[in-house]
């Protein structure tokens, strides 16, 4: 069996957990995210856990019985606590500002990029440079996160653009004469 699903999913104090037709909803006060489980695997509730295992002993329903756990497991984590990802805009005259759902930037092109927010995430602007994305979906928030940052990625030789705060960029040296 897969050593990921081996493990229990902890259910901590104040998320309700509802277990129906190959359907799992999880609960609580900061919002409600429901999955559909694959056929092949099985979840209980056990003593506040939730313990995953896989109806057949085909190398699929296992690899699948990790991946449910780790998603239920996110799942969990995210209504307790949320996700958040942090970005920073560098470069002379880049900005961001959030409007309602809609977040301005300003990344050097002729024309200022207006980006939508999707639903279930929102888009913080402490500074003019620093952007923040907050949600209960660690998928979602990590994907808003990949399509800000695709708008302007961090160029090779002065590391210009958006980026994950902590990132690395490898800066290249210039030609030289």
């Amino acid at each position: 069996m897969s050593r990921v699903a081996k493990n229990p999913v902890p259910i901590p104090a104040g998320v309700e957990v509802n277990i129906e037709n190959q359907k799992i909803s999880i609960k609580s006060k900061n919002g409600c995210l429901v999955h559909s489980l694959h056929k092949a695997v099985t979840v209980s509730h056990e003593e506040g856990k939730l313990v995953f295992a896989p109806c057949e002993k085909s190398q699929a329903a296992v690899a699948l019985a990790g991946t449910t756990r780790a998603i239920i497991n996110n799942h969990v984590k995210g209504v307790s606590q949320g996700f958040e990802k942090k970005l920073n805009l560098v470069g002379v005259g880049y900005r961001a500002e959030a409007r309602g759902n809609v977040l301005g930037l300003t990344l050097g092109f002729s024309h200022p990029v207006n980006f939508k927010i999707p639903e279930g995430v929102t888009v913080e602007t402490p500074t003019q440079t620093e952007i923040i994305v907050k949600g209960i979906d660690k998928q979602l928030v990590g994907q808003v996160a990949a399509n800000i940052r695709r708008f302007r990625p961090p160029e090779p030789y002065k590391g210009k653009g958006v980026r994950y705060v902590n990132e690395v960029i490898l800066l290249k040296e210039a030609k030289k004469k």
